[in-house]
């Protein structure tokens, strides 16, 4: 069993930041790439960004390219996702998820990833 905790939610206003992190035990945290997803009240979840496990690679969905950056620190076992000027269609539960397919490329499929944190509530107002 792999735990994954997500923090740093909360309620902030249109164009405001928030920072979620995403840790991890050690022994799983350098194997794994990350996932962020995201899901909103009556809709589907959906992908936000990924990162590999060396941080080489990163992918963002169309919708959070250019101002949310994802990353990760193997030292701290944590990974981060930084979201600024943030809007309203933004809200919703985030989480974050782990992928042990490390010799395979990042992922934007949500089957791909076994293990999942309980999520972590971001609310932007209007």
């Amino acid at each position: 069993q792999v735990q994954l905790v997500e923090s740093g939610g909360g309620l902030v206003q249109a164009g405001d930041s928030l920072r979620l992190s995403c840790t991890a035990p050690g022994r799983t945290f350098n194997i794994i790439h990350l996932g962020w997803f995201r899901q909103a009240p009556g809709k589907e979840r959906e992908f936000v960004a990924a990162i590999s496990r060396s941080t080489i690679s990163a992918d963002y969905a169309e919708s959070v390219k250019g101002r949310f950056t994802i990353s990760r620190d193997n030292t701290k076992n944590t990974a981060y996702l930084q979201m600024d000027s943030l809007r309203p269609e933004d809200t919703g539960v985030y989480y974050c998820a782990a992928d042990f397919n490390i010799k395979m490329g990042i992922t934007r499929s949500s089957n791909r990833y076994g293990y999942w944190g309980q999520g972590t509530q971001v609310t932007v107002s209007s």
